[in-house]
């Protein structure tokens, strides 16, 4: 296999990318802006949790010796772009990092190379790398750019990057169609083909659909403590209808996903996204409620025992046995708690330190804590023998 692929982005999904094809025999190139992941890297170890990632990456650093990682680019026969696409104030899009990113590796295009993006972009993104390609005096006609959206579990991410279905979008047919062929290397699941646009929003469209349902669920769990109702059986009764799923409630929404993507299409759709921006705020208002919740057991602690209350916060991460703190709603109230002067036991067991503040071993904020907040839902905290505490995410339930 002589093709050779430049992954721009080695984070958490341009790193499992690269590991990946590296495995399946393509010469692999990654680069990154921060020396010390590209050290970490060439190392042959990983500055991420992801299950199995590990082993494929010590593996094709060390003996196959088919991926390296470098903060320079360089020429290739195929370039994915994995870097972050966050939004700026205001919940508008920012493209920065790929208009960045296209810009570099322009001097180093060479006919019939691919660019495939493969970042979460809002609606035009595709092309609007082509555009500026063509600004930066590249000839376009002879290259194929598409669109290949990332949609994977974190946790999960080594086994779903080959047997899940992907989504390939060209800027024209010819480069759809070379695309598609290209991931039907490594891709045990459907390779579906379409156009650019198209493909964008259909990966828009998925995280907006689970944003919406989990929407639901957090505005049921709200309903429920008003009614007095343990939401928690109540969605376990509800769910026996055959034609009924719905999701688990949590302390938020979080992630580079779901808790973003969903402003790209209200940006993009004004007005007419109403139940897209609904579902956004109804998410984004679950950890202020989630907040006030706390503020308010602490209060009666400290009316009652007149002292300060220790409150102890399980889970940090966006969701359940991962590193990840991406906007996060967990670490959000970790850290609005603090800011208003609350004594907080921040616990994370998949972090060993954090800059802002000390992270504490489970069992030992659980002695020390007057106030037991479940946040995520790890499975340390699974099984545990507590008679007081604040469950928003249900580990205690299942």
């Amino acid at each position: 296999m002589s093709k050779k692929i430049s992954v721009i982005g080695l984070g958490y999904i341009g790193l499992p990318t690269a590991a990946l094809l590296a495995s399946r025999g393509y010469e692999v190139h990654g680069v990154d802006i921060t020396q010390s992941t590209v050290d970490t890297i060439n190392r042959g170890e990983i500055h991420i949790v992801e299950p199995e990632l590990d082993a494929f990456v010590k593996e094709v650093v060390l003996k196959t010796k088919k991926l390296k990682a470098s903060t320079n680019y360089t020429e290739a026969d195929i370039f994915i772009i994995a870097v972050p696409t966050p939004f700026h104030e205001g919940f508008i899009p920012n493209i920065d990092y790929i208009i960045s990113v296209t810009k570099s590796i322009a001097p180093f295009l060479r006919d019939n190379n691919m660019i495939i993006l493969e970042s979460t972009s809002p609606v035009g993104t595709t092309d609007k790398i082509e555009e500026l390609l063509k600004e930066e005096g590249v000839d376009t006609s002879k290259l194929f750019i598409s669109h290949c959206p990332e949609r994977v579990l974190p946790g999960k991410i080594m086994s779903e990057l080959v047997d899940n279905d992907r989504i390939v979008g060209g800027t024209t047919i010819e480069a759809t169609k070379v695309t598609a062929d290209f991931y039907r290397t490594f891709v045990k699941g459907e390779v579906l083909e379409t156009d650019a646009k198209t493909a964008e929003m259909a990966k828009l469209t998925e995280n907006s659909y689970r944003d919406t349902n989990i929407a639901f669920a957090n505005e049921l769990s709200i309903l429920c403590d008003k009614f007095g109702i343990d939401v928690w059986e109540l969605i376990k009764l509800t769910n026996r209808h055959p034609r009924v799923n719905v999701l688990q409630p949590g302390a938020g929404v979080g992630g580079h996903c779901i808790a973003v993507d969903p402003w790209f299409i209200v940006h993009a759709g004004g007005a007419d996204a109403k139940m897209i921006r609904t579902a956004r705020e109804v998410n984004s208002y679950k950890t202020e409620w989630v907040i006030e919740k706390i503020k308010n057991e602490v209060l009666e602690f400290e009316l009652n025992h007149n002292r300060k209350a220790k409150v102890a916060c399980m889970g940090l991460a966006f969701k359940p046995n991962i590193d990840d703190l991406r906007e996060s709603p967990a670490l959000m109230i970790t850290k609005r708690l603090i800011s208003e002067g609350i004594e907080v036991l921040a616990v994370e067991p998949n972090i060993d330190s954090f800059e802002e503040f000390e992270v504490y071993n489970y069992k030992e904020a659980l002695e020390k804590a007057d106030i037991i907040t479940f946040l995520v839902a790890h499975k340390e905290f699974n099984n545990l023998n507590i008679q007081t505490h604040l469950d928003f995410c249900g580990v205690l339930k299942s």
